[in-house]
């Protein structure tokens, strides 16, 4: 079997509310999702999630090769743009080439991801985290509601910019996540905003008023001895690590115990989130998948690796086009039997799909604020 071509897709994902964070927000709620397509000379296809960045300059990596062997494609496609950097949106075309290649590995085996990856158990025990800044008090306590209607006991809340804010925020989130437990898990993700003696003040200003489960993504993603410092100050846990693009980003990260929850982005693949698994594993530390909205297939590899603690779950509806084999139950997700990532594309429905907005403009949360982690008084506005 060899590799022939690919082809790309682009679909939407109505979120069905503004979707953000401390840096900006899409006030649509539609947003891109592309597709990767694999093909090869049997007919068998596999469907990557994740990004079109530098397919091109990737794809000599793979054409003619067997798709089954995976680890070693991967670290090809590491090979063929070592000169320019694997980095940044690169790494998303690299994630996007490697779901596809474990699609078809598992589809060629006849079973689903999950298993083909070693795990024992479908289940997949997860948070809710719905990037919810931009919504009222109101939207905030409906979509919570809806989680806790499908036994999510752990949530996150974007936040960092009003302390009040977010203290009756969180309040919101315990209301409605305690409606399944006395004690419902909390978490604060500042996406990279303060500088360290901010964050100290802030997180430990929170502290007083909540038993907060972690704080993610506090400082900027290199800061290591930053974030140590910080983990060394606070109670909650230091959970960060989902920018980082390449396993040798985290080891000045875990050298100095930068992180006590080491995330990976789901948008950067499958191979990467396992090697970062054991490398977290290695210093006993739990292994977190962030944003399956933007790459259900990572989902499966949670399943397999031994220090998964919980997986972010954004939304539980599926993009304009695709049918995901998974439910969304009792605080978690339940992956299904379907060989392969378990995502079928229907290209006609995908082929009327409006343009959603892009995750680069300008307001987006995906597009630091000017002023994050320069503010003595900080009101939470946008404008700014």
């Amino acid at each position: 079997m060899k590799i022939t071509g690919f082809r790309t897709l682009r679909t939407v994902h109505d979120w069905g509310r503004p979707v953000g964070d401390v840096n900006g927000y899409i006030a649509s709620g539609v947003t891109d999702v592309p597709l990767v397509i694999l093909e090869t000379d049997e007919g068998v296809e596999g469907i990557g999630m994740g990004s079109h960045a530098d397919l091109d300059r990737l794809f000599p990596a793979l054409e003619g090769r067997d798709p089954r062997a995976v680890s070693s494609l991967y670290d090809a496609m590491l090979a063929q743009v070592f000169k320019s950097s694997h980095g940044g949106a690169t790494f998303g075309g690299i994630g996007a080439f490697d779901t596809a290649l474990w699609d078809i590995k598992a589809k060629l085996a006849g079973e689903p991801l999950w298993r083909l990856l070693g795990a024992s158990d479908r289940f997949v025990p997860g948070y809710a985290s719905a990037l919810d800044a931009a919504l009222t008090d109101e939207q905030l306590a409906a979509q919570y509601r809806g989680f806790s209607d499908r036994g999510f006991t752990a949530g996150k809340l974007k936040g960092g910019r009003n302390l009040d804010a977010d203290l009756r925020r969180l309040d919101i989130l315990r209301e409605q996540l305690g409606r399944r437990t006395a004690t419902p898990a909390l978490m604060l993700d500042a996406n990279e905003s303060w500088n360290l003696k901010q964050a100290v003040r802030y997180v430990s200003a929170l502290e007083e008023r909540v038993d907060l489960t972690w704080v993610e993504e506090p400082l900027r993603r290199w800061d290591a001895p930053g974030h140590a410092r910080l983990s060394a100050a606070v109670r909650a846990a230091v959970a960060t690590g989902e920018n980082l693009t390449g396993l040798e980003m985290y080891r000045p990260l875990l050298d100095a115990g930068g992180a006590d929850i080491v995330q990976a982005g789901a948008i950067w693949g499958v191979t990467h989130f396992l090697r970062v698994a054991i490398a977290a594993h290695s210093r006993d530390l739990p292994v977190s998948p962030v944003g399956l909205t933007a790459n259900h297939t990572v989902t499966a590899a949670a399943a397999a690796v031994p220090n998964h603690l919980s997986a972010e779950v954004q939304d539980l509806g599926a993009p304009l086009g695709l049918t995901l084999d998974q439910e969304f139950l009792d605080g978690g997700i339940v992956l299904g039997d379907l060989p392969g990532a378990g995502i079928t594309v229907d290209e006609a429905v995908i082929a009327t799909a409006r343009g959603g907005s892009d995750w680069q403009e300008p307001a987006s949360p995906h597009v630091r604020s000017r002023r994050a982690g320069l503010r003595l008084v900080d009101n939470g506005a946008w404008d700014d």
